[in-house]
């Protein structure tokens, strides 16, 4: 089936895409079992009143499990394959590759003529089921009491544009560079019916970062986030894959609490934790708890504990921000054309005043910046104006050398005449302020303090302050700390290395200066970057953390540290 509306051409062509052009990712039996318990979608239950949609079925891991249900809970409540037409409104099914479709079908078939169906009764029952067509697009009428699979992970990019620009048009949570799971969510969400569940399981990158904010702010507005698995480190596919996957169950209405487990053992320990999460009354299974204030509009979810949850939510409650307590988060030089401007500083074939030394991440070791003499071409003014290149003959013949690879670039055809600026503005004064350096990608906060000597790359964050002392600054920003509200707010990339970017910097919470007391200055001033006992003695004495918080936290940094976790 397919809508009048649908772009044929790029919906065929997904039609005929192989496993991983589409994102389709097969998952393990018992992790289905378990998606289908949290979805509240059980034998025990009318299942024959009940409709549940499954939006991409591909081989029929969920789909098979569900008619198995569906035909216990017929059996349960005296019905038969005598009542078989009487079904064709509990499962609706969808899958937009062919192949797949064909097969699966067959063996829904297969499984209701073994169950007593006749041949007819069968064929009518899985044309009324499923769909053949792209979710995002076919008609379904709903609502759905379940909705419950795993969606395909599929990057912008791959998606081709007439069929993007169809999504973008039906669905507001396309933002930034979401991934086609995130508009299955907010579809699966609209067709639930009051009390409706759907469950998930897909990377749970959506869930803290830039292109999840609109789906956050949709569950948080009319949904609830009633149950949360991570499934980081389990076996939960049937093949390996490298997203961090979790379950996620969200029902229509109004909840305050979540309850959440973490990388449940697949094999023996999942069934258990699932029975422990369904359970009417208190959990009473300390692999599961149930966290207050997990979902908080668009923001990224903190779904890591509640002992966590209440000091990180005490800190924000009683500590400014960073950018509010005087500092300021900026993101060095992208130049786009790095092998043009950034050379050895003394070997750069341009005038001084066209050339800055530069810093880069690989310069930062143990907290200390060891620089390796690189440079960069400078083509701004102090004014931000760029440099007229008859005032410099030497950089003007160095930028006729490298013209064609200049011009080249996306920035330099957007402005022809200024075809040889770097595509972030350079402010020279910034080489002369102190500020702190911090690398995006690493498995521990690395700080270094430079006093004024060097402008940073694109790959380093820098702070300044006019208020604080940076050396003290910089022992908070290499305490557990810190780490705790990156690991918190920020999206782990492959080996579970933490970004230390500027949107999850900003949200450390530090005393005002003037409100840090001279003993507990002078420790932040005096903790060596090397020395992680004393970092933390001297930021948590800043803060008057009680006793039971600095372990919670140094617990949570403990987890998220990949660096000593794995030396």
């Amino acid at each position: 089936m397919q809508s009048s509306l649908e772009p044929r051409a790029p919906r065929s062509r997904l039609a005929g895409a192989d496993a991983s052009e589409r994102g389709a990712v097969f998952t393990r039996p018992e992790v289905v079992e378990a998606l289908l318990d949290l979805a509240g979608y059980t034998a025990d239950r009318p299942l024959q009143r009940w409709s549940v949609l499954e939006p991409s079925f591909g081989a029929g891991d969920f789909l098979l499990a569900i008619v198995e249900r569906l035909l216990a809970a017929c059996e349960a409540a005296g019905l038969g394959p005598a009542d078989a037409r009487g079904l064709g409104a509990a499962i609706r099914g969808v899958e937009v590759h062919c192949e797949s479709f064909a097969r699966t079908r067959e063996r829904v078939q297969a499984r209701l003529r073994e169950w007593g169906a006749s041949s007819g009764d069968a064929a009518w029952l899985c044309e009324a089921w499923l769909i053949e067509g792209d979710f995002l697009l076919a008609p379904l009428a709903g609502p759905f009491d379940v909705v419950v699979g795993n969606p395909p992970y599929v990057r912008q990019e791959r998606i081709p544009e007439p069929l993007l620009a169809e999504y973008r048009r039906r669905y507001r949570t396309i933002y930034d560079r979401a991934d086609l799971y995130v508009p299955f969510f907010e579809r699966g969400l609209q067709l639930l019916g009051d009390d409706g569940r759907l469950a998930f399981i897909c990377a749970n990158r959506w869930l803290k970062n830039r292109y999840g904010g609109p789906l956050r702010g949709l569950v948080a507005r009319d949904y609830h986030l009633s149950h949360y698995i991570d499934m980081e480190g389990t076996d939960a596919f049937q093949s390996e894959v490298f997203a961090y996957p979790a379950i996620t169950v969200i029902r229509r209405g109004a909840g305050e609490l979540t309850r959440i487990a973490r990388r449940p053992q697949i094999a023996g320990e999942l069934p258990a934790v699932v029975q422990a999460m369904t359970r009417a009354g208190p959990v009473g299974d300390p692999r599961v708890e149930e966290v207050a204030q997990a979902v908080c509009g668009e923001d990224p979810w903190l779904l890591e504990g509640c002992e966590q949850l209440r000091v990180l939510r005490r800190l924000e409650g009683e500590f400014a921000t960073l950018e509010e307590a005087g500092c300021r988060v900026g993101i060095g030089v992208a130049t786009g054309a790095d092998r043009v401007f950034i050379a050895d500083f003394a070997g750069l074939p341009v005038e001084p005043a066209r050339k800055l030394p530069l810093v880069m991440a690989a310069d930062l070791r143990d907290g200390t910046i060891a620089w390796r003499g690189r440079g960069i071409v400078n083509p701004f003014e102090v004014d931000g104006a760029l440099a007229e290149a008859r005032s410099y003959p030497k950089f003007a013949a160095y930028l006729r050398e490298h013209q064609g690879a200049l011009q080249r670039r996306y920035v330099a055809r957007r402005n022809p005449e200024g075809w040889y600026r770097t595509i972030d503005r350079i402010d020279p004064a910034l080489t002369r302020t102190p500020k702190l350096l911090i690398p995006d990608i690493k498995g521990e906060a690395t700080v270094a303090y430079d006093e004024g000597l060097y402008y940073p790359h694109h790959n380093l964050y820098h702070v300044t302050s006019t208020t604080w002392d940076l050396r003290a600054l910089a022992t908070i920003l290499r305490s557990s700390l810190a780490v705790l509200f990156v690991a918190s707010y920020g999206v782990k990339m492959a080996g579970g290395f933490l970004r230390f970017q500027a949107q999850y910097l900003r949200r450390i919470r530090v005393p005002r200066w003037a409100d840090v007391p001279a003993q507990a200055r002078a420790a932040l001033i005096a903790a060596a970057p090397d020395d992680p006992a004393a970092i933390d003695r001297a930021t948590f004495a800043a803060y008057g953390l009680r006793r039971a918080e600095a372990e919670t936290i140094r617990k949570a940094a403990a987890a998220a540290r990949v660096a000593r976790k794995n030396s």
